[in-house]
């Protein structure tokens, strides 16, 4: 095996029944827990562990996410998750995906901007303070730097529903769950609209970090040519912006 070779880590997952929604179609945020999970054990294959991570108070930290779907997963699907680093620029990490289906068909690819930081100091740190080499990959490319979520100004953004952070949002930062952000921009549509509109992909950007106890007003724009814009405000400002992109139209009765 090369050494390129050895830089693209491959992970496969099946879509269990808890991870579809109730059209039988794997949620978004499945999508984004096994990609996090190969990218995960992608570097924990260069020497370093969530746990050696941990240890030494660093973690990685999502700022943008821009992911296209081909189709949505179906229930007890395997799937198989190919990821790569393609290196940093300055304190940005970029990581490439795409995911396959059992016969080999691109099902979604995504891009990705990532930051390493202190734990403690919430502290946006240099790579040199990463204690192992990821070197990029270079023998594919899913694009560029993805840009950051920026909704229209003409788009007047309504009021969805509150949420508030709870046990079962946070992960081992103490934060609520990068993917968990995606379930919030999911349900801000209603039922009418998943059942008539086709997902065809999701761009996110992370603002900063909701932690337990905090209220998040979720808000959402009508349905425009490029999707379904949503932002998460509370009383720090913006938590988050995002667009669920959708294709198709909604009848109201």
């Amino acid at each position: 095996m090369d050494k390129q070779s050895q830089l693209l880590w491959t992970e496969e997952f099946r879509v269990h029944a808890s991870d579809t929604d109730c059209r039988s179609k794997g949620r978004l945020s499945f999508l984004l827990d096994i990609m996090q999970r190969a990218a995960d054990s992608a570097v924990s294959s260069l020497g370093l562990s969530n746990d050696g991570m941990l240890q030494a108070g660093m973690g990685w930290m999502v700022i943008t996410m821009d992911l296209n779907l081909q189709r949505e997963p179906q229930q007890s699907e395997q799937l198989r998750v190919h990821t790569w680093s393609k290196g940093n620029k300055g304190a940005l990490w970029q990581r490439d995906y795409r995911i396959y289906d059992h016969q080999s068909a691109e099902l979604a690819s995504a891009r990705s901007i990532w930051a390493l930081v202190d734990i403690a100091k919430r502290k946006i740190l240099r790579p040199s303070a990463l204690p192992i080499a990821v070197e990029p990959y270079l023998e594919d490319s899913v694009g560029g730097l993805p840009d950051k979520v920026v909704i229209p100004p003409e788009f007047i953004l309504q009021e969805a529903y509150s949420y508030q952070v709870r046990y079962s949002g946070l992960d081992n930062n103490r934060h609520l769950n990068n993917a968990r952000y995606v379930d919030l921009c999911c349900d801000a549509l209603t039922l009418e609209e998943w059942e008539a509109l086709e997902l065809t992909g999701l761009h996110i950007t992370y603002a900063q970090e909701a932690k337990y106890g905090e209220e998040i007003t979720i808000l959402r724009s009508p349905l425009t040519e490029e999707g379904i814009y949503i932002q998460g405000q509370g009383r720090g400002g913006v938590y988050f912006e995002a667009c669920l992109k959708l294709k198709g139209s909604v009848t109201l009765g």
